[in-house]
């Protein structure tokens, strides 16, 4: 008797042994806490416990993590300017208005046929029969030519403007009679770049008016331009209206 009492406590302590540790195995193939972490830390490991094998408690391997590729910088490719600006177009400066208190002083051609005011002070230059006054943008171009009859809107539109027409900057806006004290004349409106900055090489956008007057033979050319936008409105008219015909 008492040595069947001493056996069965035995028993019973190995049983519950054997008991605990399939219990530790169990637990750790299918703690569901342990799949929940580790869900939370990789998405990797999100997509496993979600898939029918790790639903079922079987373990199973990823594939081999995807590697990202080395970022590389790619060189910026030149487009042609297909209707965009014009980079070698004429720049629209500040325009120098003329001061409305600004002096004229009497010019008179080398061979006195002709005299006309131009505003003082400003630079004077000679070329090529041409006499030139300049202030900034600002200039008055005067020249005298042998001419066999009166300009007309034809004779201007298709010789009077050969010295400038060829230039690739050259818009013509418009060519009209006009009456001044010298007679009747032709005026001839357009836009043009003006000579290249020595410093920045870019040509500013000049609004120009001709005037073409004839008198006893001679044809005068009277070529007011300055910076688009300028409002030179009166001067001009001061200009165009002093040509005074000496002979």
């Amino acid at each position: 008797m008492n040595r069947h009492a001493i056996l069965f406590p035995a028993v019973l302590v190995i049983a519950s042994a054997i008991g605990g540790c399939a219990s530790s195995g169990t637990s750790t193939a299918s703690n569901p806490t342990s799949v929940t972490d580790s869900a939370v830390a990789s998405p990797a490991a999100s997509t496993a416990a979600s898939s029918p094998a790790a639903t079922a408690g079987t373990s199973t391997t990823s594939g081999p993590t995807p590697t990202t590729a080395p970022l590389t910088t790619v060189p910026p490719t030149t487009v042609p300017n297909i209707g965009g600006v014009d980079p070698n177009a004429p720049e629209v400066v500040e325009p120098g208005d003329i001061p409305d208190n600004q002096v004229f002083v009497a010019f008179t051609s080398g061979d006195g046929a002709y005299s006309a005011k131009v505003p003082e002070g400003w630079a004077r230059t000679e070329g090529n029969g041409v006499t030139t006054f300049t202030d900034n943008y600002n200039s008055i171009a005067i020249t005298s030519v042998p001419a066999g009859s009166a300009p007309t809107v034809d004779s201007v539109r298709s010789t009077g403007l050969a010295d400038v027409s060829s230039d690739t900057t050259f818009t013509l806006i418009d060519i009209k009679p006009v009456t001044r004290k010298a007679g009747d004349g032709i005026l001839a409106t357009y836009e043009i770049g003006s000579a290249a900055n020595p410093v920045t090489g870019k040509k500013a956008l000049l609004a120009v008016e001709r005037y073409v007057f004839s008198h006893n033979g001679a044809t005068v050319l009277m070529t007011l331009s300055g910076a688009k936008g300028a409002d030179n409105v009166d001067p001009w008219k001061v200009v165009s209206d002093s040509l005074t015909w000496n002979g």
